[in-house]
């Protein structure tokens, strides 16, 4: 049975690092989770996976879990397949791809979640768990071998979506926009998933948390905004 949190941001403005969330992931990291594996490999600018791994450790210590990076694991695919739980933190999402990819463990990560390995993932990590990496909002630093990611969820996620500033002179692309020219040319329907707020998988259960709405976007139809504790159904995206 899925069990996945996929969040927009780690971070809400005001706060520290997963604060936010540490309410839910203290239950949905239940007992039984003593260590989880952290992925570093979308790292933000300027610092190592090392350092990665220890903001997450700091966050998840006070859960009493254990954190420990995959880089500091001999085989990442046994680290995977051994893992209680597993976090892949935010950063640039082709970066991420590109060293799953280079490692050969996305299909593993993909089919020990299926399989019922707790999973949280932000923004880049969360990014991953639609059909493709294709509505990141990241700059194609390298080029991943192909931008299909796990399939958890049979639609795409927009991180950090932002709505149109009415009072704003800039004239460029909004959001919205930016998603309309993506279902030009593609038919999978993309979740504007706003910072705060997360879905929660269940199996083939997913329900929006948090304090916002959602937008979501499907092709040749107008946008909905789905209230915070809606369900997403395969009904929801026709």
């Amino acid at each position: 049975m899925k069990k996945i949190i996929i969040a927009s941001t780690s971070t809400v403005h005001g706060s520290s690092y997963l604060a936010y969330i540490l309410p839910t992931l203290s239950t949905f990291f239940d007992n039984t989770v003593e260590e989880i594996v952290f992925i570093p490999y979308a790292r933000p600018s300027g610092i190592s996976y090392d350092e990665y791994t220890a903001k997450a450790a700091e966050a998840f210590d006070k859960l009493d879990i254990q954190v420990k990076g995959i880089h500091e694991f001999d085989n990442p695919k046994e680290a995977i397949q051994n893992a209680q739980g597993i976090f892949v933190g935010g950063g640039n999402t082709f970066e991420l791809v590109n060293q799953l990819y280079k490692n050969d463990i996305l299909f593993d990560l993909k089919k020990v979640v299926e399989n019922g390995t707790p999973y949280l993932g932000t923004s880049a990590g969360s990014n991953i768990c639609g059909v493709t990496m294709m509505n990141t909002n990241d700059m194609p630093i390298v080029y991943p071998p192909s931008f299909k990611t796990m399939e958890l969820i049979p639609f795409n996620i927009n991180a950090h979506y932002l709505d149109p500033n009415p009072d704003s002179t800039h004239m460029g692309e909004t959001r919205e926009t930016r998603i309309k020219e993506y279902h030009v040319y593609n038919e999978t329907p993309v979740l504007g998933l706003r910072e705060g707020s997360w879905l929660q998988v269940t199996d083939d259960t997913i329900q929006l948390k948090g304090e916002f709405s959602a937008r979501l976007f499907r092709k040749d139809k107008e946008a909905i905004e789905l209230p915070t504790e809606s369900f997403i159904t395969n009904t929801t995206l026709l």
